[in-house]
């Protein structure tokens, strides 16, 4: 039975983790550049975790600039075999209400790709392109990840850990929406109304900033990778509620963020109770199986 260590990352309103305990700060640094913040190493119920602040402590990173792959990696080097994470979002269907959970399950990628010409890519640095939500570690910037990686994304998130979270919520008696598709826009700025009442045509149910790229980097990597999203507002498509802004987002999270530690925190001895050998042998030979070199 493989031992497993569990990566937490937290988003918006969500910067450390009280529950962590024998705490101890890390500063690292990876052959994509530095992550977020410090890695803060410790136990929840005995199992050994990994705490990062998606943003820094200090939310001085926005989504854009965000060093997805520095995150990620330093987490695999730091022996996480899993990673659960929490983000803050807009919710785009009337059932999912301000403060609700939703465990993700699919996304839509609406970030702005940029697609310059050689002649104006030789004036961006290889360190300043790879902080600029680059989906992939197979981009010849490091010599590890040779060749290109066509990954499968079918299944984005991992249903067995999805099914953990889920199972942590039940026995905490939080109820949470099982599944839901999030559309991840470029920001920081929030939707145009004409955007958002598009978005909620498409079926989406949640609207964010952060989970691509980074549900693509975690599962390239070999971790076994979900997430919980809070809905802090109903974006600004609703006929009759307070439109979309930080300060209704920061309150709605901070009346609720208890609700996403605890499911968190529980989910951790859940999977820790599992069996992982196969699914992450299986998540090993897709991502071999993917790469062209």
């Amino acid at each position: 039975m493989s031992k497993v260590k569990i990566g937490i990352i937290g988003g918006s309103g969500f910067y450390s983790l009280d529950t962590l305990q024998d705490p101890i700060e890390k500063s690292v640094t990876t052959p994509y550049g530095d992550p977020s913040d410090n890695l803060v190493c410790g136990k929840i119920a005995g199992v050994d975790c990994v705490v990062l602040a998606r943003h820094n402590r200090k939310h001085g990173i926005m989504p854009t600039n965000i060093n997805y792959r520095a995150n990620v990696w330093a987490l695999k080097e730091e022996g996480c075999t899993h990673v659960i994470v929490s983000t803050a979002c807009g919710s785009l269907q009337e059932e999912i209400a301000p403060g609700d959970l939703v465990i993700l399950d699919q996304f839509i990628d609406r970030l702005i790709k940029l697609n310059f010409s050689p002649k104006i890519q030789m004036f961006f640095s290889t360190k300043t392109r790879t902080t600029k939500r680059v989906q992939t570690f197979y981009d010849g910037t490091c010599e590890k990840q040779s060749g290109v990686c066509h990954l499968p994304v079918d299944e984005p998130f991992c249903l067995l850990t999805r099914s953990c979270l889920k199972q942590a919520a039940e026995e905490s008696n939080i109820p949470v929406h099982p599944a839901g598709t999030c559309i991840t826009i470029e920001g920081p700025r929030f939707s145009s109304k004409a955007e958002s009442l598009l978005f909620k045509s498409w079926g989406g149910h949640v609207i964010n900033m952060t989970t691509v790229p980074e549900c693509i980097l975690a599962k390239e990597a070999g971790l076994c990778y979900a997430a919980i999203a809070m809905a802090t507002d109903y974006d600004c498509w609703h006929p009759h509620n307070e439109k979309v802004n930080v300060e209704l987002a920061l309150k709605t999270f901070r009346e609720n963020v208890g609700k996403v530690t605890q499911i968190l925190c529980a989910a951790v001895p859940i999977i820790a109770k599992l069996d992982w050998t196969n699914t992450i042998q299986e998540l090993k030979e897709t991502i071999k199986n993917s790469v062209m070199a």
